[in-house]
């Protein structure tokens, strides 16, 4: 039988063989795990059996950054045995927002593996799961599970970027060089930006100079500190009150902040004053829209090297090892499951 997790309360994930499947809906394809990644909100969830202040109603299985092999067509256009990305995001199609392409605000938008999404849904750490076959992107030639399983990280990364118009010549700083910071300092590298990056960890610094960062920036000790009033655009991959207000200082005046990480409910601290004072743009980026593509255009072009971000590989029969190392803050990258 077919492996599945489920996370049943905080710090406690299930490993066990799945339910029997059922009959597939219509318009629904059955696929076969093959990569999936742990995000951050993934990480909340095992810790607090919440996330942003929205706690789980009932155990789910976690994970929405996976690709994955089709077993079962159900009559769609989708080759059996083809690789495919999946977006995560379920739009109605018929509210406002997704009618004018922003499925990220749907109005009823199903999110597998999140508390937002009431009955929730399961997420992709299963070996088998079934998901529409829309939201399912056929891999470019050569792209490989480990990198195609980026591609939803990636895509949110790219928003914020987007947001925050990033274009040639425009100057970033990265704040937090952990993988969603990594993806974002991809994302304004391959729009021309220039990019520096920030972290606390010279290992991870040193992994976004290897991605193509001008310079990176070592928080704390003697290392020269971040300039301030010189970015166009920081974005905010943190999480953290303290890079939050260094973020807002490093912008230019007249410049953007666009924040990534997740500020859990009871965070204070935040310099205001900078905001009014230096008139800055803070600019929320939740997910995303056209950048799924994007994402997937960016990792086939071969220019960046996806590996560096990644920790370490797990099996899916390895769950509870998988979050106890993701959740450490040891993995030095991003933890990823294999079939």
């Amino acid at each position: 039988m077919p492996v599945a997790t489920k996370l049943v309360a905080p710090g406690q994930i299930e490993v066990g063989e799945a339910n029997p499947a059922g009959p597939l809906p219509e318009g629904w394809v059955r696929l076969h795990l093959a990569r999936a990644g742990i995000c951050g909100t993934d990480m909340h969830y095992f810790k607090h059996f919440g996330n942003a202040g929205f706690p789980l109603q009932n155990p789910v299985s976690l994970g929405h950054e996976a690709c994955a092999y089709v077993l079962d067509p159900n009559g769609s256009d989708l080759p059996e045995g083809a690789l495919v990305a999946v977006n995560p995001i379920i739009g109605c199609g018929r509210c406002e927002y997704c009618q004018s392409g922003q499925e990220n605000l749907c109005t009823d938008k199903k999110f597998p593996g999140s508390a937002l999404t009431v009955p929730h849904i399961d997420g992709f750490f299963q070996e088998v799961f079934a998901f529409p076959a829309a939201c399912c992107h056929p891999a470019p030639e050569g792209v490989t599970p480990a990198e195609l399983a980026f591609t939803e990280p990636l895509a949110c990364s790219l928003h914020a970027v987007n947001l925050a118009e990033v274009g040639p010549g425009s100057q970033v700083l990265v704040m937090g060089c952990g993988p969603m910071g990594l993806l974002a300092a991809i994302g304004a590298l391959a729009k021309g930006a220039t990019v520096d990056c920030a972290d606390m960890k010279p290992e991870l610094v040193e992994k976004a100079v290897k991605l193509g960062a001008r310079t990176g920036y070592l928080i704390g000790g003697d290392s020269e500190p971040v300039p301030t009033l010189r970015y166009d655009c920081v974005v905010e991959a943190t999480g953290a009150i303290p890079a939050f207000n260094l973020a807002m200082k490093a912008a230019r005046k007249g410049g953007a902040v666009a924040v990534v990480s997740t500020l859990q409910p009871g965070a204070n601290g935040v310099d205001l004053n900078l905001i009014m004072l230096k008139e800055l743009s803070i600019i929320g980026a939740f997910q995303f829209n056209r950048e799924f593509r994007e994402a997937m255009a960016i990792i086939a072009s071969g220019q960046f090297d996806f590996s560096l971000l990644i920790g370490r590989t797990f099996p899916l029969e390895e769950a509870r090892e998988a979050f106890a190392l993701a959740t450490s803050g040891q993995a030095g990258g991003k933890v990823q499951f294999s079939i």
